[in-house]
């Protein structure tokens, strides 16, 4: 029964916080106004700025930043014991993560959906934007670069997911097309979505055939046996396949998610990702509701219900081989608590899709919540869900022992196998307590846990796109009026209204503009050869930035171990050791973002009390994990040249980032900075104190 009490009690909070501090926030801190004119209807362009109503938006959010994070992250940290990583993810959450997404989302609002590294060019200075954007795309790199092998092993742990995985994408599309050109609703896309893929896990697993069901006529179960076997041979096949051909088929997925429009895939896909998602927390929250009261199910044929409890220590200081808790809990679960991967979402996508202000509470501060529920999820299935019963080595286990033997040390607990798995099967345990076969539950986590990863790596990579060209842009030459504001291209004397460069649409004003003397005196200008050659020209295009990387991203995740050869029996196998970066390099970021919106509200004499301490908190942990293992990683027998230089270098970043943060701050209180060109005064309500 402590393991429902847990669940609900954790809910409650969420709910509560949602509607109280939430609330505060949006009104008093933030000022939301349903009359402030949002980027998605002043810039909209039908292909990043898109006016979508708050539940898609909510959709594309959540699916976005609740990846593998807060399941892999909370399924290691109860290493610990349950009660510091319960208590990280729910007071983490409401007061730390939410804060977070949801200034992020606000600021963005505010400033035409800028990314939070160009806004801190303009509330801190223009050298902090820079640094800012080297360590979002170092951030970016990895999580590119992780998640993409990260969904391969999850295809080939789980085959059955594949299929369900890969059949969203037509489906997402038919959708997108629907709603975008046709304008129709969403209730019956969602519920023929939702069928069409429960159905695809249900027929592809052979373990649980459908077509046996003796109520069927012969000539129905005959179809439905060649479907159900058609599909297990082709999730099996697939399967087989070597991780880093996955790694490349999903890294030119993300290319054509990235660069088409975001109604045609990207906001689709994770809507349907969220629904789906959704009801599978759901029915996790059904069995475990469930199994409290009678058990689960009986581990062997003929056993009795298992009696549902906690089967971990609530507090375990010192585990075999683990690092110490402080600092290394608030690294270990970063996207169920706070994730600086989170401020990108609010900031590079969802600000340029939201209709309203009011919105960005729901889908700022309500995602992060909803993704701290399942974080607890997670931690209870892990905890209580394998006492259950599991499987090892061809005997079955129970209660305590269960536990045990998948958190036997931190070694053997630490792997991303072992921690999928271990959430995997509580929550599949869970699913098998209401009936569900158990072929059919480990099949839809499996499926769960490859959509979260899916939906975040494709909005990780239409995020490093934008990393990509505003780095590019901010080291080309100053561009004059008549030069294309998206490549650098010279459109003197142009009257298509698109720029033969990188397809731009080209404001009325600049084909109106007059010649620039210095242009007609022969000086040095961004003509046709230099924009063909220039890289960073080309970086400044959505397909050349894209492309940019996507290759980079493939080129980390290829690396072999330390120590091995570059052979394709060893591809991939390295890239999962930056696995010890995502944590730190996440947290920092949410500190660094924490900073930009604090200066937002200081220049604006806002209260910035409450921001504070999650401020500080957020700078001074990843960087002391990391430099904790920095001495590590440096003594290895083999050391990860990539993994130290990244860690380096986004330490330098920080202290750069942090003195000069420190030199500004007392100068700027109530000074407002630079006005963003093209935004009219009256977008944004007032914000003096």
């Amino acid at each position: 029964m402590a393991t429902l009490l847990i669940a609900l009690g954790s809910a409650v909070a969420f709910l509560v916080a949602y509607h109280t501090y939430g609330r505060w926030l949006g009104s008093k801190i933030f000022r939301l106004s349903a009359d402030a004119v949002c980027p998605s209807t002043r810039l909209r362009d039908d292909t990043d700025y898109v006016p979508t109503h708050k539940s898609i938006v909510f959709g594309h959010h959540f699916t976005s930043i609740a990846g593998t994070g807060p399941i892999v992250g909370p399924a290691i940290a109860v290493m610990w014991g349950w009660l510091p990583a319960l208590l990280w993810v729910v007071f983490g959450s409401i007061f730390i993560g939410a804060v977070h997404d949801f200034g992020a989302l606000v600021v963005s609002l505010r400033n035409n959906g800028q990314t939070v590294g160009d806004i801190a060019g303009r509330v801190l200075n223009r050298r902090v934007r820079i640094l800012f954007l080297i360590v979002l795309f170092l951030a970016l790199t990895i999580v590119l670069a992780i998640f993409g092998l990260v969904i391969a092993a999850v295809f080939r742990q789980y085959p059955a997911s594949i299929f369900p995985v890969w059949i969203q994408l037509p489906i997402a599309v038919a959708i997108g097309i629907w709603l975008h050109r046709k304008g129709k609703g969403l209730f019956w896309p969602s519920l023929i979505a939702l069928t069409v893929m429960y159905l695809t896990v249900v027929f592809g697993d052979q373990n649980t055939p459908v077509a046996q069901l003796p109520w069927l006529p012969a000539w129905l179960s005959s179809g439905i046996a060649s479907i159900e076997h058609a599909l297990h041979a082709f999730n099996s096949t697939l399967a087989d396949w070597p991780v880093i051909v996955w790694v490349a088929i999903l890294l030119a997925y993300c290319y054509a998610a990235s660069v088409l429009p975001v109604w045609t895939l990207l906001q689709p896909r994770d809507y349907i990702n969220s629904l789906q998602l959704l009801t599978a927390l759901g029915l996790i929250v059904i069995g475990l509701a469930y199994a409290a009261f009678a058990g689960g199910a009986p581990p062997v044929e003929g056993a009795a219900r298992q009696p549902l409890h906690i089967v971990a220590p609530a507090v375990n200081w010192h585990p075999e081989g683990a690092p110490a808790i402080f600092p290394f809990l608030f690294i270990t679960v970063a996207c169920g608590a706070i994730s600086g991967f989170h401020c990108l979402v609010s900031s590079g996508t969802s600000s340029k899709q939201l209709k309203t202000e009011p919105d960005a509470r729901f889908v700022g501060y309500g995602a992060m919540l909803t993704e701290g529920f399942l974080a607890v999820i997670v931690i209870l299935a892990c905890v209580a869900g394998l006492g259950l019963g599991i499987v090892q080595s061809d005997s079955t286990l129970v209660g305590t022992v269960a536990f045990a033997a998948r958190y036997e040390s931190w070694g053997a607990s630490g792997g991303l196998a072992q921690t999928v798995g271990a959430f995997v099967d509580g929550s599949a345990n869970f699913l098998k307590s209401i009936g569900i076969p158990s072929g059919v539950a480990v099949a839809l986590m499996g499926v769960l846990v490859a959509s979260f990863a899916g939906t975040t790596l494709d909005t990780a990579c239409r995020l490093q796109r934008y990393v990509v060209q505003e780095l590019a842009a901010a080291c080309l030459p100053q561009r004059g009026p008549r030069d294309c504001a998206q490549c650098g291209y010279d459109l003197t004397g142009n009257v298509t209204g698109k720029c033969p460069e990188c397809g731009w649409q080209i404001d009325a004003q600049v084909l109106s503009e007059p010649r620039r003397a210095d242009a007609v005196r022969g000086a040095p200008r961004n003509t046709p050869q230099l924009a063909m050659t220039n890289p960073l020209t080309w970086l400044r295009n959505r397909h050349g930035a894209t492309i940019f990387g996507v290759v980079v991203a493939f080129f980390i995740a290829a690396m072999p171990a330390p120590g091995s050869e570059w052979a394709w029996e060893n591809l991939g196998k390295g890239g999962l050791i930056l696995w010890p970066m995502f944590g730190a390099t996440n947290q920092l970021l949410g500190g660094l973002a924490f900073l930009v919106t604090a200066f937002y509200l200081w220049r604006r004499k806002i209260p910035i009390w409450f921001l504070v301490p999650p401020l500080i908190f957020m700078l001074i942990m990843p960087a002391w994990a990391m430099i904790l293992q920095l001495p590590q990683w440096l003594s290895s027998d083999s050391p990860n040249w990539t993994l130290i230089f990244i860690a380096a270098a986004t330490l330098l970043l920080e202290a750069w980032m942090i003195v000069e943060a420190v030199l500004l701050w007392p100068r700027v209180k109530g000074v407002l900075e630079e006005a963003l060109p093209g935004l009219p005064p009256k977008v944004s309500p007032p914000e003096t104190a």
